[in-house]
C-alpha cells in the first residue's frame, strides 16, 4: 500500500507554482500511461490556466485550495476548497482564480 499527503504536495507544488513563469506545477501521483485511472496534483498561480483540451475519458477535480473556473463551450462552473467538479465529455480549460490546487483524477476510455 501506498500513502500519499495530498496537503503537503500541494503545499511543495504551490511554491514551484511560484518559482516558474508559467505559473504552475504538476505530479502524477497515482497512475500514469500504463493504468486506466490517474491521480494527477496541480498547481496554478492566480490568472494562470490549463489551456483549452479534450477530455479523454472520465475525469474529475478535486479542488484542496484556493478558487478555480471551470470552462466549457459557453458553460463555466466555480469550484473552490472541497469542492468537486466533474469534467465535461467536451472540450474544456481550468483557470485559476486563486492560488489554487488540484486533483486530476482521470479513468482514460479504452
Amino acid at each position: 500500500m501506498q500513502k500519499f499527503s495530498l496537503d503537503a504536495l500541494a503545499r511543495e507544488h504551490l511554491e514551484r507554482a511560484a518559482a516558474t513563469p508559467a505559473g504552475r506545477s504538476a505530479e502524477t501521483v497515482y497512475g500514469g500511461h500504463e493504468h486506466v485511472l490517474r491521480h494527477t496534483l496541480v498547481a496554478l498561480k492566480a490568472g494562470n490556466q490549463l489551456s483549452e483540451h479534450d477530455n479523454p475519458g472520465e475525469s474529475t477535480v478535486l479542488v484542496l485550495r484556493g478558487r478555480v473556473r471551470l470552462h466549457s463551450g459557453r458553460n463555466s462552473w466555480e469550484g473552490m476548497s472541497g469542492d468537486l467538479l466533474v469534467v465535461p465529455q467536451a472540450r474544456h480549460s481550468l483557470e485559476a482564480l486563486e492560488d489554487s490546487a488540484i486533483v486530476l483524477t482521470a479513468a482514460k476510455a479504452n
